[in-house]
Formats: C-alpha cells, structure tokens, sequence
C-alpha cells in the first residue's frame, strides 16, 4: 500500500484511482461496506483501490478540548486498510487550507484535478467543506460535471441498531469487546509500541507489556482477556494473555494504560510494536488490601482468561 499525505505533485500512475471517502475511525462494517464497493468498481476498471481520509481526524482539530475519542490511531488504521487490499491510502494532511476550502474548491482542487479521482463513494451522512456546507448529494452533483462517478453507500445496521463509530464507543465503554467487534467485523485492537514502566508486575510474578492509550478512547476500565500479536522484534507471533486497562489504583494515582500479561511467554519485547484484541471484560479495576490478595485475585484472571480464549480458539 502507497501512503500519499497531500493532494499536490501525484504522479498519472497515482491517479484515477476508486476511492472511498471518510474519516475510517475504527474501520467499522459499515466503513468495509464502502470500501468493498470502490473495490468491484476497481475491479472492474482495472483502477487502484484508494481511500482517501484525513490526519489529524478533524474532530481533533475542531473540538480541541473533547475527551479523547479515537478508536484507531493512524498506525491502526492504515494496517486494517492494508489487510483489506487497499493499494493508496490518500492520508491527507487536515491543514487550515484544507478544511478552509468550500465543497466546490474541494472538489475541483483536491478531488478532480489533485487526486485525479474516477469513481468515488461515500456514505449516506457524508459531509465535507467549509462549514460542512457539502453533502453526498452535493459530491454527486459535482462528479457529474466534473467527469467522475459517485456511489452514495446506505448505512449499515446490525441488530437493529446503526452501525457507527460512536455506537461502537458506548459498547467499549460499557465493557462489551464482543458487541463492539459485531459492528467493527474484528476484535477492538490497541497498537503501539510496548514502553518501559515500572516494572511492579514482573515483581509479582506477571511481567507486563506496557502500552500508551493516549489520545484514544478509553474503554472501560478493568481485565480483560485478550490477543496479542507482537508485530516486530525477534518474538513476532500471536499469543493469548490477560490485560488491565486503567489506572492500576493498588499503585496511588497514574495515567491510564494497558498492561498485557502474555501466557507462557519470556521474551523481551521492550520497544517492539505489539497489537493487542480486547476478547471479554472480566471484572472492573479494584483496590486490594494486599498484595497477596492482588496475586490471588490475577491468577483467578488468568484462569479465567485461558478457559474464554481457548473456547474461541
């Protein structure tokens, strides 16, 4: 997959592309839904199949002050769309120039004589421009005298409820990974690079992997049982484990975090790039009175992680 960060100086080779257009947060079914029909349109014209979205998500630049909402970063993002074929992710800066222009000069400027785009498609909610001012039906307008097709996708419902990023948001955080990954079509990941912490766990006889949530929106604090692929480094592969994902409250005040245990694991994966599946939450985040019943109560955790994660083998 070629990554392109602006609109300007692509080459013919580059362009032409069946896109789909939108913000991809969490790469829903929905979002797939889009994507798999810019895909028969590729297909059939022998085009690449491009996504083209925006960094940082213009609700971070909007709503400055918002709690953190994110359930991709742009690393996890751009990984799921490379698994799902995607040949150019048209990762566009969101720049004051950008989202100043109106939905004619986006069109004109970005989308037809930057990007060169042959066939487009959108959701039924899309809306882009100054002041979100276009819509879907307003893109398709424009295609069509500007040369290049729009396919405006229905939105997709599960369970009688509509598919969005923000209905995956509440599942997460009220503890139900299986609900969310119903609309997600995968596991809800976290990714990033493993960080050095303070290393209370391996003291307890549970060395931890230490991951960042920052800037992402936090599901709901507790256990889990969990996947883990560990993407770089001499251990890469898959692995089942148990995760706390909080403020660890036994140890005072702390930013949350992730701390994922590996099953039957004793490798170094400090500063390696791991991915880790929220497969069941198993209890909230509690204080004990001791650091014996700490130990009992994660080997309970552990316990319980094993018999879910070995059912969903």
């Amino acid at each position: 997959m070629r990554t392109f960060t602006s609109w300007t100086g692509l080459q013919a080779a580059d362009k032409g592309a069946s896109v789909a257009i939108g913000n991809f947060d969490g790469v829903h079914i929905g979002h797939q839904a889009v994507i798999d029909i810019a895909r028969r349109y590729a297909i059939k014209t022998g085009a690449p199949l491009g996504i083209l979205t925006f960094e940082p998500h213009p609700r971070q630049v909007f709503a400055k002050d918002a709690p953190p909402f994110r359930l991709m970063s742009a690393e996890t993002k751009a990984h799921r769309l490379e698994k799902l074929g995607v040949d150019h992710l048209y990762q566009l800066e969101f720049t004051s120039e950008l989202f100043g222009l109106t939905p004619d000069e986006f069109t004109r400027d970005v989308l037809n004589n930057g990007l060169g785009l042959g066939h487009i498609v959108v959701g039924a909610d899309f809306c882009f421009g100054k002041g979100r001012a276009g819509n879907a039906a307003t893109l398709q307008a424009a295609g069509k005298t500007l040369g290049f097709d729009v396919t405006i996708a229905k939105l997709i419902e599960t369970g009688g409820q509509e598919v969005s990023s923000t209905n995956i948001r509440k599942a997460l955080a009220a503890g139900l990974p299986r609900d969310a990954a119903t609309m997600l079509g995968h596991w809800h990941r976290i990714d990033g690079p493993v960080l050095h912490g303070d290393k209370r766990g391996k003291g307890l006889g549970f060395p931890t992997a230490n991951m960042s949530i920052k800037d992402l929106h936090p599901p709901k604090f507790g256990v889990y049982a969990v996947k883990i692929d560990v993407l770089s480094g001499p251990h890469q592969g898959s692995y089942n484990g148990a995760a706390s994902m909080g403020v660890r409250p036994m140890f005072g005040e702390n930013t949350p975090n992730l701390e994922t245990y590996i099953f039957d694991f004793a490798g170094d994966i400090y500063d390696t790039h791991v991915s880790v599946a929220l497969i069941e939450y198993l209890r909230p985040e509690l204080k004990f009175d001791g650091l014996d019943a700490l130990i009992t109560q994660m080997n309970t955790d552990c316990d319980r992680a094993r018999a879910i994660l070995a059912a969903e083998a």
